[in-house]
């Protein structure tokens, strides 16, 4: 997984999804649910590329995210990326292995 730090970062990773899907997560350290979401992410073995941030780091980053994609945000939060679209998100409880698989299964 890889922790991405910079809005240039994040628009590499936009960009890379024009050639095969990428994930990317918004997470938060201070938070419970969010690190729940995170294990069950980072546990999910995969060749699709994982990212992500920590929003209370990276909060241009965060904006970016939400202003590319296109999608309100919220934190713990997980995209599935495609040709620079969310193909698939979820949000808080929704981040477990049998969601992430799902995404995958329709969006590949």
């Amino acid at each position: 997984m890889k922790e991405i730090k910079s809005v240039d970062e994040w628009e590499r990773v936009l960009d890379e999804s024009k050639n095969g899907p990428v994930f990317m997560m918004k997470h938060s350290s201070t938070c419970p649910i969010s690190a729940s979401g995170y294990r069950a992410f980072e546990a999910y073995e995969t060749d699709i590329p994982k990212n992500y941030m920590i929003v209370q780091n990276n909060k241009p980053i965060s904006r970016a995210v939400e202003e590319d994609l296109g999608i309100p945000h919220e934190s713990p939060q997980l995209f599935l990326v495609k040709d620079g679209k969310a193909v698939w998100n979820a949000s808080h409880y929704n981040i477990v292995q049998t969601s992430i698989e799902k995404a995958i299964e329709v969006n590949s």
